[in-house]
């Protein structure tokens, strides 16, 4: 049984992460449907307790008290994908990966190495750009905002392959969504190929989970059929990880 006024402010909290963060109280409402009045009383609380704060403009922003939360949850998520990360491995004979969507950064969370002397690290706690990265592309295609993101972040060069032009990101992130997989054919890192998947909470992507090597041993691979078999591991993570009660 659910409570009202905690699902209430689960409501709100999720509005403002879905908005990047920050929303004024008109988008609350539009994304929530609740009542300004309802809104203002619950925002109070969060308020006090620093899970919101108001800025200046008088718009509403995730709190820093969410961090420390924040911070534990991702340690103990990363601890839950390693036997979904292992076996990972094992399909693919390759290092396995998971990462979230942190403001506009990917980070990695969780690490599972390949057993080959040749073999692709990514550290854990790493951020970077998602553009140039399969996670970070699976993770932006759920998002409306993905535009938006690309135009605060920029779209460095890193390599030669890197694709540094919004339309065609946007493009590869429909034919993502269609597919269910993203590649990054060395534009993280000359020589190095990835493949990743999304993780969903039932609704929405909550992280990517990957697999990366150089490029030659990564393209032998049959793609289609990797691609399946890592979707069956996240989607059984995200099950198990984000489903409860859903």
């Amino acid at each position: 049984m659910s409570v009202q006024s905690v699902d209430r402010t689960l409501d709100i909290l999720e509005a403002l992460a879905d908005q990047g963060g920050e929303a004024g109280l008109s988008e609350i409402a539009a994304r929530t449907g609740l009542p300004y009045g309802t809104i203002h009383r619950l925002l109070q609380t969060l308020l006090a307790r620093g899970y919101v704060r108001q800025e200046s403009d008088r718009r509403y922003a995730l709190g820093g008290s969410l961090v420390r939360i924040g911070e534990v949850a991702e340690r103990l998520v990363g601890g839950w994908a390693e036997p979904y990360l292992t076996k990972m491995v094992e399909l693919s004979g390759e290092t396995a990966n998971m990462a979230v969507l942190e403001g506009d950064f990917v980070v990695y969370v969780a690490q599972v190495p390949s057993p080959r002397r040749l073999r692709m690290f990514a550290e854990v706690g790493r951020r970077v750009l998602p553009h140039s990265t399969a996670v970070g592309k699976v993770l932006l295609a759920d998002r409306a905002d993905a535009a938006a993101v690309f135009g605060r972040t920029g779209l460095p060069r890193r390599t030669e392959h890197t694709i540094t032009s919004v339309d065609r990101l946007l493009a590869e992130l429909v034919t993502v969504r269609e597919r269910g997989y993203a590649m990054d054919l060395g534009e993280e890192e000359l020589g190095v190929h990835c493949l990743a998947v999304p993780v969903s909470d039932g609704g929405r992507v909550v992280a990517g989970m990957s697999v990366s090597g150089p490029a030659d041993r990564i393209s032998a691979l049959n793609r289609d059929e990797l691609a399946q078999g890592l979707r069956k591991i996240a989607h059984d993570f995200g099950a198990q990880a984000f489903g409860s009660g859903r």
